[in-house]
């Protein structure tokens, strides 16, 4: 999938030292990819690009590292971002075999050298239990990304999982963490067991921004107010809190300033301004209406 065409043909590869400002963007084409999260990434990338006077070539490697090997190795673009990277991700022998610069939006377990930006999701885990726990709820509930994201070893679900409950553990704060589809009738059944076998949870944290609604519209059902019997934390782009009524307390997910961030350092390296390096953004929670102390019961 191409975003913005060059003048170049796509498959000719520049000579030696030549520089063609074209960089691929890799975006996941993948259910349960986070709609919002990956538009406001390529967004923000284009611009990002174009304000540098480079072109875009978006590329989807669904088929795995192979398919990106093809893709990548055949295109004219001087550097590489990935997106939707995993913890044990297969395209990093890959990337560094590709011999370009390349930079991840996402962290794996072993980078081995290459570039990467994300966001700090651990302590955005810590900092949403932190938020509750401060208020004073003492059993809280996770509602995070579907379970095949969690199969697959999405980085950043993962890791906010585990900063969500270590914080948990450190404040011997009652903590569960969930996972289920985005539909509609997957949330309510999920909230329905939730409420079923933990009656005293007063305190959600929603990482799944598909299903979002769904929770809000569940919560409603079941005669829970929000923040009245429920509060609940948002871990999404800002711009998606504004569909609600309810301004929701939200841990922002910088999605476009990710995206932009990743351009400007794979142009730094292809200049040969700056070596691999990680850079972990440190997570903003903004409260909100829809987060307060729990009522006496």
């Amino acid at each position: 999938m191409r975003k913005r065409a060059h003048h170049r043909q796509a498959g000719t590869r520049p000579a030696a030292g030549q520089r063609t400002n074209v960089l691929a963007l890799v975006v996941p084409l993948r259910a349960g990819a986070h709609d919002v999260v990956v538009r406001e990434f390529v967004a923000a990338a284009i611009a990002a690009a174009g304000a540098r006077e480079h072109a875009l070539l978006l590329l989807t490697a669904e088929e795995g590292p192979a398919a990106l090997r093809r893709a990548v190795s055949s295109s004219v673009a001087d550097g590489v971002v990935v997106m939707d990277v995993e913890a044990a991700d297969p395209r990093v022998p890959v990337l560094l075999g590709l011999g370009r610069p390349a930079v991840l939006i996402g962290v794996p377990d072993r980078p081995r050298g290459l570039g990467c930006v994300d966001l700090d999701f651990a302590a955005a885990g810590a900092l949403c239990l932190g938020h509750l726990a401060g208020l004073g709820h003492e059993h809280v509930a996770l509602i995070g990304s579907p379970p095949a994201t969690y199969r697959r070893g999405s980085s950043a679900a993962t890791r906010l999982a585990r900063g969500f409950t270590a914080e948990a553990d450190r404040r011997h704060i009652r903590a569960k963490t969930l996972a289920w589809g985005t539909t509609h009738r997957q949330t309510l059944r999920g909230l329905d067991a939730l409420f079923a076998r933990h009656p005293d949870v007063t305190g959600l944290v929603v990482h799944n921004e598909t299903a979002l609604p769904a929770v809000l519209a569940g919560l409603r059902q079941r005669g829970l107010r929000v923040p009245e019997d429920v509060s609940l934390v948002a871990v999404c782009p800002d711009s998606l809190t504004a569909h609600s009524l309810l301004e929701l307390t939200c841990l922002a997910i910088p999605a476009r300033e990710l995206g932009a961030l990743a351009v400007e350092t794979v142009i730094r390296q292809v200049d040969g301004d700056s070596a691999p390096e990680t850079r972990l953004l440190v997570p903003e929670l903004t409260a909100r209406a829809s987060t307060a102390p729990p009522r006496l019961r």
